[in-house]
């Protein structure tokens, strides 16, 4: 209290003529909360009140010395030098200990100084305890006296309130009054209206009476009452406002209210920490701009009828056979929340991602109450294919022509006479392992679209594939060579198309060259040709020396004319996946052929499990184009994934349409993929019960198109036996990437890369990883590499040869060696490590190893027959003489597949 004291002292000279200036004011921070969460943090003025204690107030001068401490009975020596404490109210901290003089005097303090400090020390705590009581106290009565001022501030309002509703009443009497002495005016006019004393107004001392409280008071309304006060004083009139009521109604004394509405219940003056801490200044503020604007577009909202309640509108709810909770409150319209609660009153604990049946579903659907809809998956493929077409809208097409036949019979050279390109020249290997599509125009304007199959035996899915979206089949054999395997194959898959066959007798600039053996041989199958008298075409052309193409070309119109092949072009496109594939830098690109319908840039499609949208159309001469027509064949970019070659390509409406049909068809396949490995595995878990574990070998494969795919995994699948297999790990198109390596490197499996490569990080990887990748482009090398690998995995056989007979004469008991036969070669030659039997009267008492082969005391190799020999067995004793020794070898005979 008495630095307070001397904080507060005013300006003046002191003792020792020196100016003193007086403290800065004390300032502390109060943090101020607004509406919406906002607040602020400002400088207030911290004042205090000062408190006299018992023994304060009076100068120092008159205040009472302390008691001197009592002298000990012994004075020190040297007098010590402290300064003593002064006399005053406040306790000066113990300063440090004055330095002694040099001599050895003074080092030691006296028990005076010792006593006065223990005094000093004292008091200040005495003081500091005293200051803490006070201030507990302090507190104790600023919060009694906040909680009083509150609870006057409330009666002040309800009483306030009270009057406010008298004055009302008295106003409205007081008209009432007034408009009932105007009547009587205006009926009688002569008479005088009497006048009505004022009733006095109240005493201020009455008032102070009732509310007992020093100081001006500040009274805080309601803000129904405010907003009410305000209207009734905006409705009196000027002279009732300004003096007392003339109707006698008494006039409220003048009192100090809170800031009005408009000036936004902002503070005025400065703030203190008792008016922060009360709730008439801090703890009332008006509505802020943003809460007005709220109120405002809340009654303009009502006023439109916004927040009317609306009806609950019945909707008709499509249930697939399986949905989840989510999809299902979504097409209801409704909260998640809300379905799951009917769930679980159902008896079904089910989240919000989790699947249900069709039949819950149906039950949550009508608790709602709205219609049901049931449909099935399958649904959504209804639709896909289009209607069928009308009579008058369709229009003439090109023939679509498929060239089939053996290997090396020259399809390829004959379709590029044709074409008059060289396609063969790209070829690897000179066979043809892809499946084209070109269109070739006549010089008569004649268009024809060709299909060019492989004749390799591993690629009859890709010549079935083209035998079932062709109109008419050109069979290419050699006149030369004549009926060979895959040319039979090819006749059976035109036959199971139902389609009409041209034969063109192929490399008749041949010496040897004989069309009349291949008129022959195409009768062993049922394809009788016209100079036998039958249906069949057949042309002799070549392809080298361009003879007889005209001839070719005159008999594929022909067949076509009389089919008479039309197509709707005015319609969404339908067509089927030819080849597919993945390059880089276009993504997955197919060949497809258009079968009706017109495909144009920008189109939706759908092919198998795979959806897109076309990004760009190339023809078979790399020229991009805007719109392909039916039986045109065209590369197609924009697909989201590879398609298998074979799938349908179909447009669709929109791209949820596609989404869904994709899902569809994935999951099916899927289903399907998941029943086959299980069915497989129980079937191998069985066969290995039964015939032993079989040996797999483990392969990745990755090819540049999808057919390629497929005839590698046909073949390899082939190669199987009971000993040994192949398994594929994964098949796709597209280069060998790191997820390819890091498969077989768990697997322990060969990558095989046919036309294709690994990237960098792939063969990084492989290198550091161990994984082998070896690299084809001819089927028959991967045939032939894998044939080879697989031979390896199978077990050696094992034979017996038969070298020698030895005859026992004389058996010999040698210490720690044992017995010891000595023999005589009969027949054959013995050597040393071979196997041996004991026979006994033609009877097999042993069979084993031979332990020692001696002649005389030496140890030999072998002893030929006619000559004399010691022998002993490993591990066997019993022998006896006559017995007969046979020695034979075991051979080891490498399997074969």
């Amino acid at each position: 209290m008495a630095n307070e004291n001397e904080r507060k002292a005013p300006l003046s000279l002191g003792g020792k003529g020196k100016l003193e200036l007086r403290n800065k004011v004390e300032t502390d921070q109060v943090r101020q909360s607004f509406s919406h969460g906002r607040s602020k943090v400002v400088q207030v003025e911290r004042r205090k009140k000062r408190h006299v204690a018992p023994g304060e107030g009076t100068k120092p001068e008159a205040q009472e010395a302390p008691a001197a401490p009592a002298k000990p009975a012994v004075e020190p020596k040297t007098p010590s030098r402290v300064k003593p404490q002064p006399q005053s109210g406040r306790v000066q901290p113990p300063r440090p200990e004055t330095r002694a003089p040099k001599g050895g005097a003074g080092r030691n303090m006296g028990n005076d100084e010792k006593q006065r400090r223990l005094a000093a020390l004292q008091s200040a705590l005495q003081d500091q305890k005293r200051r803490e009581e006070e201030e507990v106290r302090r507190k104790a009565e600023e919060a009694a006296r906040r909680q009083a001022e509150e609870e006057e501030r409330r009666q002040r309002e309800a009483e306030d309130a009270k009057r406010k509703a008298e004055e009302a009443a008295a106003r409205k009497a007081e008209e009432e009054k007034q408009a009932a002495a105007a009547q009587a005016e205006a009926e009688a006019p002569q008479a005088p209206a009497a006048e009505t004393p004022a009733e006095p107004a109240p005493a201020p001392e009455a008032d102070a009476e009732r509310k007992p409280i020093a100081g001006p008071r500040r009274v805080i309304m309601p803000k129904p009452a405010k907003r009410a006060a305000e209207s009734d004083e905006d409705e009196r009139p000027a002279a009732r406002r300004g003096g007392g009521a003339p109707g006698g109604a008494p006039k409220a004394p003048p009192r100090k209210t809170a800031a009005p509405k408009g000036d936004g219940g902002k503070r005025r003056g400065k703030l203190t920490i008792s008016a922060a801490l009360s709730d008439d200044e801090g703890g009332q503020r008006g509505r802020s701009v943003a809460a007005m604007r709220r109120a405002q577009q809340k009654e303009k909202r009502k006023a439109q009828g916004f927040n009317q309640p609306t009806e609950k509108q019945s909707r008709e709810v499509v249930i697939p056979e399986t949905i989840t909770v989510q999809e299902l409150a979504n097409r209801m319209a409704e909260r998640a929340p809300n379905v799951i609660k009917a769930l679980m009153k159902m008896g079904v604990m089910a989240t919000i991602n989790q699947p249900i049946d069709a039949d819950t579903a149906e039950l949550v659907v009508e608790e709602f109450g709205h219609e049901v809809k049931r449909v099935s998956e399958a649904d959504v493929l209804e639709g896909l294919g289009g209607s069928e077409d009308k009579p008058e809208d369709m229009v003439s097409r090109p023939p679509v022509v498929t060239v089939m036949g053996h290997v090396d019979h020259g399809k390829t050279s004959l379709l590029d006479a044709l074409r008059a390109t060289d396609v063969v020249a790209g070829e690897a290997g000179g066979i043809t392992q892809h499946i084209g599509a070109y269109q070739v125009q006549m010089a008569s304007g004649d268009k024809i679209t060709f299909i060019d199959t492989p004749g390799h035996e591993a690629f009859t899915a890709m010549r079935s594939r083209g035998a079932k979206v062709t109109d008419i089949v050109v069979l290419v054999v050699a006149a030369d060579d004549g009926i060979m395997p895959q040319t039979v194959e090819a006749i059976r898959h035109a036959r199971a198309a139902e389609v009409p066959v041209v034969v063109a007798i192929n490399k008749m600039d041949k010496p040897g060259a004989d069309p009349n053996r291949v008129r022959q041989e195409l009768l062993n199958h049922e394809l009788v040709v016209e100079e036998m008298g039958g249906d069949v075409l057949t042309v002799e052309v070549s392809a080298k020396q361009r003879l007889n193409l005209e001839k070719l070309e005159e008999a594929i119109l022909l067949q076509a004319e009389i089919q008479d092949l039309k197509a709707n072009p005015e319609r969404e496109a339908e067509g089927t996946v030819i080849e597919a594939k993945m390059e880089k830098g276009r993504g997955s690109v197919a060949t497809v052929l258009i079968r009706r319908g017109t495909l144009k840039v920008g189109d939706i499609f759908v092919a198998g499990t795979e959806w897109g949208r076309v990004r760009a159309m190339i023809d078979d001469r790399g020229n991009r184009i805007e719109e392909a027509g039916p039986a045109y064949p065209v590369e197609i970019l924009g697909f989201q994934g590879t398609p298998q070659a074979g799938d349908d390509f179909v447009v669709v409406d929109d791209e949820a349409k596609a989404r869904e049909v994709a899902g569809y068809r994935q999951r099916k396949e899927r289903e399907a993929l998941a029943v086959k490995s299980a069915r497989g595995t129980m079937e191998q878990m069985f066969a290995k019960i039964k015939a032993g574990e079989a040996k797999e070998l483990p392969v990745v494969i990755k090819a540049d198109v999808q057919g390629s795919v497929e005839a590698i995994v046909g073949t390899l699948e082939k190669m199987a036996t009971e000993e040994v297999k192949v398994r594929v790990l994964h098949s796709a198109v597209g280069g060998i990437n790191e997820s390819d390596i890091t498969l077989a490197k768990a697997s322990e499996a060969l990558v095989i890369g046919f036309n294709v490569r690994a990237n960098p990080q792939a063969r990084e990887l492989s290198r550091r990883d161990g994984v082998e990748i070896r690299y084809y482009s001819i089927i028959y090398d991967v045939a032939e590499d894998i044939k080879r690998a697989l031979t390896g995995l199978l077990e050696p056989t094992f034979r017996e040869k038969f070298i020698g007979y030895a005859e026992i004469r004389q058996v010999y008991n040698i210490t720690r060696v044992g017995k010891v036969a000595g023999c005589m070669v009969t027949e054959g030659i013995i050597k040393r490590g071979c196997k041996v039997r004991l026979l006994r009267d033609n009877v097999v008492i042993h069979e084993g190893d031979l332990g020692q082969l001696k002649r005389f005391k030496d140890d030999v190799r072998e002893v030929r027959e006619g000559f004399e020999c010691g022998m002993s067995f490993a591990n066997y004793d019993d022998i006896k003489e006559g017995d007969l020794i046979e020695c034979f070898e075991m051979e080891e005979i490498a399997a074969e597949l």
